[in-house]
């Protein structure tokens, strides 16, 4: 290596995952497997930090592929703001708390939409963004083919509507004076 050249593996780069508090066992499963681990390393990707919320299946700390892939995992914690602002890039459950925080803070996302839930609107909201080209949308099944076909640069920025003109309104319905 030249000098002045960086190794781009020495260069921490989080993916960190989340699955909110629900339980999500197959995306915790996907996001654990070789595939998706070696396609995270080829792309630069050094470590794996997962939150399994109330599922039943423990993720390995350890990787067999590329390189040496370091991989955390816990339970809840107070606040994922942290490590939602350390991240290079999140792959986050569809719930919309999570996809619009992680949005605001203009990180790249990948939502992976939960299959075995009724009813899916989540899904409705991570396609409508995923067309508008605010995130990708994956599922577990899908998840190693969209990190591998993914271009980060294609992502546009979201912008967060102006909620006031709603919440005056629901205040003259409830009765509450306006200012």
């Amino acid at each position: 290596m030249s000098e002045g050249a960086v190794d781009v593996k020495t260069v921490k780069k989080v993916v960190f995952v989340t699955v909110g508090t629900t339980c999500f066992d197959a995306l915790v499963k996907s996001v654990d497997s070789q595939r998706v681990k070696d396609e995270l390393w080829r792309r630069g990707y050094t470590n794996l930090v997962i939150q399994i919320g109330r599922g039943s299946y423990i993720p390995s700390k350890s990787s067999e592929g590329d390189g040496s892939f370091a991989v955390d995992y816990f339970t809840f914690s107070p606040s994922i703001a942290d490590y939602l602002r350390s991240a290079s890039l999140i792959i986050s459950h569809a719930g919309s708390g999570s996809i619009f925080e992680t949005l605001c803070l203009g990180k790249p996302l990948i939502v992976v939409v939960n299959e075995d839930l009724m009813d899916n609107h989540q899904s409705e909201l991570a396609e409508e963004l995923a067309d508008r080209k605010h995130l990708f949308c994956a599922s577990p099944q899908t998840l190693h083919r969209t990190i591998e076909s993914m271009d980060l640069g294609s992502l546009l920025p979201y912008q967060p509507g102006d909620a006031m003109p709603v919440a005056k309104l629901m205040n003259k319905f409830l009765g509450f004076p306006s200012e």
